[in-house]
């Protein structure tokens, strides 16, 4: 939990074996603590629930919270607030947490400006490995928001509250109130009041990535039912068109986070972190095809390589970006058409290397011929010569005109004799 306590006069000073040293924060549910547990000598952060309900309506309450806490102390993940220990001091049930040096995501969101862009897909794809363990254990968190992301020291993201979040979305009547403390972040299928499953978490997630990007919140509206209308019926603007600087690969990454129909978003909260993750390091310029800082700085589009092709994309559209954005630079890259046969027996011509390269593709003839079973006669396409023998000259073309002249002349001289004799 936070690690900002606020020094003021404490009401409770001991919750079970906890000694309470400050409150670190106040919310809907109770009061969260930084206490010191005296057995192991470790500080740790206390929060507690309100049990100030009905008593027809305390039990049912009552045994959610330890049976959701219990799951939740079940897991162990470095993106998942361990939980310790949870009791029961009087009206007041408790959960014992690790305290963590840090700052909770709404902190950050405060200003409303956008998180650098890198940080943000990182907070958000930590956020995701958290849930994609949760949800392979079958757990649900039910209330993604800022208050419940800490960014911890280092770099690290941590998930709190889970095993109090179901207690948010349960049927009982004096909650409702409770239901909707944080209406902004709530899934289609949340508002609706249908059960929510893992991609109700998604879609949440994709919420606070929205806010992440743009500084802005995708739903607003002057009240809670507004809010609620929007989140089933609008569809917010591309992030791209609130903050030019993101590539356009987030519009699609967004859009499928957001997509209302729970079929058509993320179905695994690791597709989710595998794209961010993605296009996190090609903005870094980590993988293959990294992105040019002049594109960067223009918002243009990184090539959606890991994009599934059946994954349709309905939510929000890609903006349209300046005519005069720079063109990314064409990679140097090998042309088909010089890679072939004629193009190498021209070439061949040119340095005086045609008969042997003819030579050299009649063997590879035979060759392939040998490997498809052909016999060796049907693949061949020469006429076969008889040799000539190895101590043959040369007969050149002009060596054999100057024969055929003198053949001529000696043919004319006699007949011209001939002539005369008869006379």
């Amino acid at each position: 939990m936070s690690a900002t306590a606020v020094s003021a006069p404490q009401t409770i000073q001991q919750l079970g074996r906890y000694e309470i040293l400050a409150e670190l924060g106040q919310g809907a549910m109770g009061v969260v603590y930084k206490a010191r547990d005296p057995v192991l000598d470790r500080v740790v952060a206390v929060k507690t629930i309100n049990l100030t309900l009905p008593k027809d309506e305390l039990a049912e309450y009552e045994a959610r919270f330890y049976q959701e806490a219990r799951a939740a102390g079940g897991l162990s993940h470095p993106n998942i607030v361990t939980i310790y220990d949870i009791g029961k001091s009087e009206r007041v049930a408790y959960m014992a947490m690790e305290f963590l040096e840090g700052d909770e995501l709404r902190s950050v969101l405060a200003t409303r400006e956008p998180v650098p862009v890198v940080l943000a897909l990182d907070i958000a794809a930590q956020v995701a490995d958290g849930l994609a363990y949760a949800h392979e254990r079958h757990i649900v968190h039910r209330d993604i928001k800022p208050a419940n992301i800490m960014v911890v020291r280092g770099g690290l993201v941590k998930i709190t509250d889970f095993g109090i979040a179901r207690m948010r979305t349960n049927e009982v009547k004096t909650m409702t109130g409770m239901i909707l403390g944080s209406p902004k972040y709530m899934s289609p299928e949340q508002v609706a009041g249908k059960r929510a499953d893992h991609r109700s978490d998604l879609f949440s997630l994709g919420v606070v990535l929205y806010e992440m990007l743009t500084g802005e919140a995708p739903f607003v509206a002057d009240s809670i039912h507004g809010i609620m209308f929007q989140i089933m019926q609008h569809t917010p603007p591309a992030p791209s068109t609130r903050n030019p600087a993101l590539p356009e690969i987030l519009d699609l990454i967004v859009a499928k986070a957001l997509n209302k129909d729970a079929e058509e978003r993320y179905q695994s909260a690791e597709d989710l972190a595998r794209d961010l993750r993605e296009t996190r390091d090609q903005l870094m310029g980590k993988s293959s095809g990294p992105v040019p800082a002049s594109t960067q700085a223009h918002g243009a589009a990184i090539a959606p390589t890991f994009t599934r092709r059946q994954d349709r994309l309905q939510a929000v559209k890609p903006s349209a970006k300046p005519a005069d954005a720079p063109q990314p630079e064409r990679a140097l890259t090998l042309s088909k058409s010089f890679d072939s046969y004629e193009a190498t027996m021209r070439l061949a011509a040119m340095t005086g290397a045609e008969k042997d390269l003819e030579r050299f593709s009649e063997t590879q003839r035979l060759r392939a011929s040998a490997k498809q079973g052909l016999p060796a006669a049907a693949s061949q396409t020469t006429t076969w010569r008889q040799p000539e023998p190895a101590n043959a000259a040369p007969v050149s073309a002009k060596g054999h005109s100057v024969v055929y002249v003198w053949v001529i002349g000696g043919v004319l001289i006699a007949a011209a004799a001939a002539l005369v004799l008869l006379r």
